[in-house]
């Protein structure tokens, strides 16, 4: 079974207390129809699990596949800078059918987020760097597709609809418990 490379870490993008006794890493590209199918699956996981359970995403644009996907990950990335991510996160699987770069600068705007900063950010080659960072520690894990996700460092090979991924997260919680 694959392992994640690097564990979840502080420059990861993460919700949840950091001491949780699950960390579930999604590997995720914003206009990938499969992660935003399992956008939602993820809020109920979340909901679920509570204070037993860190999320964390790391960008993994398909780009090849998706022709926005690398700019809505800048963005997203972007939007960090200024303490924003999961908003701009969200806002992004929210709208994945506009993920050209005027809708992302609206995204920006709806947030209130410094537009000129923004603007600045989203074309910055450090966060260019930050994403092609990402998408090779995928690589390095086994990622070789979207939504791919690891429990605990384990790559999750199960479906990604709520009643897979809540039994394979119970089981994970009997192991270290």
């Amino acid at each position: 079974m694959s392992q994640l490379k690097p564990p979840a870490g502080k420059t990861d993008h993460m919700q949840g207390p950091p001491d949780a006794i699950i960390t579930l890493v999604e590997y995720g590209d914003f206009e990938c129809p499969h992660c935003g199918a399992a956008y939602p699956v993820i809020k109920e996981i979340q909901q679920t699990f509570k204070k037993q359970l860190r999320f964390v995403y790391r960008p993994f644009p398909l780009s090849n596949i998706h022709p926005h996907a690398l700019q809505a990950a800048a963005a997203a990335e972007a939007a960090d800078r200024q303490h924003w991510f999961w908003p701009m996160h969200d806002m992004l699987f929210e709208n994945q059918d506009r993920l050209d770069g005027r809708s992302l600068v609206s995204y920006a705007n709806t947030l209130k987020l410094d537009l000129k900063l923004f603007k600045e950010d989203i074309n910055d080659p450090a966060v260019a760097e930050k994403i092609e960072a990402s998408f090779e520690s995928g690589v390095r894990s086994g990622v070789n597709g979207t939504p791919s996700f690891f429990i605990n460092g384990s790559k999750y090979n199960g479906g990604n609809d709520y009643g897979s991924l809540e039994t394979a997260i119970r089981m994970q919680i009997e192991l270290v418990m």
